[in-house]
């Protein structure tokens, strides 16, 4: 430990020389050019952003509407039920181990585990490895492990950004399946809720009849308007707000419109309550 400390010593002394005969210190001059061209750089910034903002006309796609180009091409719908989200490049890594560790298990491990020990191991790596040594082939250990992290990672994000999702077409194609299996297919209002329920995300988190995913923890739904005894409206005002109820892990989908949510009622209504019935449901 005493020799550690010494050779710590020695290489500071060496540093303070070589600063005092052909350098400057890092603080405070590196530092102040540092700080000062960071500060320019995010004055420019949002520079630019005030510049975009006010002389693009809001509501137009014109391209040539702005200095900078236009706002946007439309507003977003927050009733939509085909838009399916995912996080940006850099994250794909992150978004595919979601699909590695499964719920309820190992999930936690996943998405707190391993990014928070890769952190923890990053930021403590320069106060382990003390050595003067910087050439890479003189320190395999360090050189294998970088390798591995980067092809790790690469390896997860072409993953992520070909991953195919659960949501969307693969799902919706289901539904005259289910109406047929359920016993809904005679009631218009339970199959445009089915569809929804198919398209607007409700199974990346619950299944029904087999498909989708539960990795959120979410439960299966073939079966809850027999479980659940809300109705229709029940139904439609607990997926508006879950939060009322209890269940501070579900989102809100009050954004889905109240018709939407009508027609999400039915269908879960409807789930569990007319099988082997034919005729419009629901039905107890």
């Amino acid at each position: 430990m005493n020799r550690r400390l010494e050779e710590r010593r020695a290489a500071h002394q060496r540093y303070k020389q070589d600063v005092a005969e052909r350098g400057k210190p890092f603080y405070p001059y590196a530092m102040f050019h540092d700080t000062l061209m960071s500060l320019i750089v995010v004055s420019v910034i949002v520079a630019l952003a005030f510049i975009w903002k006010l002389t693009a006309d809001e509501g137009t796609s014109d391209a040539d509407s702005g200095w900078l180009g236009k706002l946007y091409d439309s507003k977003a719908d927050p009733g939509t039920t085909t838009f399916v989200p995912r996080p940006d490049w850099y994250f794909y890594f992150l978004f595919y181990l979601l699909r590695i560790f499964k719920w309820p298990n190992s999930v936690i491990l996943g998405t707190v585990g391993i990014p928070t020990i890769a952190l923890i191991l990053l930021l403590a790596f320069p106060f382990i490895d003390l050595r003067r040594e910087r050439r890479p082939l003189r320190r395999p250990v360090a050189l294998v492990a970088a390798i591995l992290t980067v092809i790790s990672m690469g390896a997860l994000t072409y993953k992520g950004a070909t991953a195919k999702e659960s949501l969307g077409i693969e799902n919706d194609a289901l539904v005259p399946t289910w109406a047929q299996k359920q016993g809904f297919a005679d009631n218009p209002q339970a199959v445009a809720g089915a569809h929804i329920f198919a398209k607007a995300g409700c199974m990346g988190c619950h299944t029904y009849l087999g498909a989708g995913g539960s990795n959120s923890g979410g439960l299966d739904k073939s079966t809850v308007g027999k479980t659940s005894n809300r109705g229709v409206q029940g139904f439609a005002t607990y997926v508006s707000d879950p939060s009322k109820f209890g269940n501070s892990v579900m989102p809100k989908w009050k954004d889905l419109g109240q018709d939407n949510l009508l027609k999400l009622g039915a269908f879960l209504e409807s789930s569990g309550t007319c099988h082997p019935r034919t005729a419009a449901c629901p039905g107890k």
